[in-house]
């Protein structure tokens, strides 16, 4: 079941990548990534994974940002990925992958910090992600989780999308997904609208 879920996700975001970057979603969450990074701190040199890359376009702005940087891309959709890879204007420090955030393909403490940017609400194994996340942040790592909520006062639903289920989670939801990761919440912050922030730290 789990793997027809995944299937039929990432038959969806193949069909959007060649026209993504022109899509209304793609400027809005542009945007999104001018926000979070008023609120990135990364250690210099940086070795950091975006998980849910997309085309690439966050990694792009946080190597501008930090020279040093070295970040890697993680995608489940394929066409994403490639996308990703023509649009790399900063190769060898940028590196796009194909893969499940469900089972990371790297090692123990690789990553000083991980973003996830409206990525979240389509995981079927949300704490599973999260446990990934933990395994492969360093200590001292954060994981900045940036997502819709349902809204600032309601509990999150599940809701249908596209006859796939996606899901919100609040701030509390998100404080204990975390903390039975190992992650500790640092703080929420409001980006735009009811695109919430989350930073995590990994314990030293």
């Amino acid at each position: 079941m789990m793997n027809n879920f995944l299937r039929n996700k990432k038959l969806i975001f193949d069909s959007w990548a060649s026209s993504y970057d022109w899509l209304f979603p793609s400027v809005f969450y542009q945007a999104i990534h001018k926000r979070l990074l008023e609120y990135v701190d990364l250690p210099q040199p940086a070795n950091v994974l975006d998980l849910g890359c997309g085309t690439g376009r966050l990694l792009q702005r946080l190597a501008a940002e930090f020279p040093q940087l070295r970040g890697t891309g993680l995608d489940l959709s394929s066409n994403m990925v490639r996308q990703a890879r023509l649009n790399n204007r900063h190769h060898p420090r940028l590196i796009f992958l194909e893969g499940k955030a469900e089972s990371l393909p790297f090692g123990n403490g690789q990553f000083d910090a991980v973003f996830n940017t409206i990525s979240f609400l389509h995981y079927g194994e949300p704490q599973q992600v999260l446990n990934e996340v933990s395994r492969v942040l360093a200590p001292g790592g954060r994981f900045y989780l940036v997502d819709f909520i349902f809204s600032r006062e309601v509990e999150s639903p599940i809701l249908s999308i596209s006859s796939q289920t996606v899901k919100f989670y609040s701030p509390n939801q998100r404080e204990v997904l975390g903390a039975s990761a190992g992650l500790l919440s640092v703080n929420h912050y409001y980006l735009l609208g009811t695109v919430l922030l989350t930073i995590f730290a990994k314990p030293s």
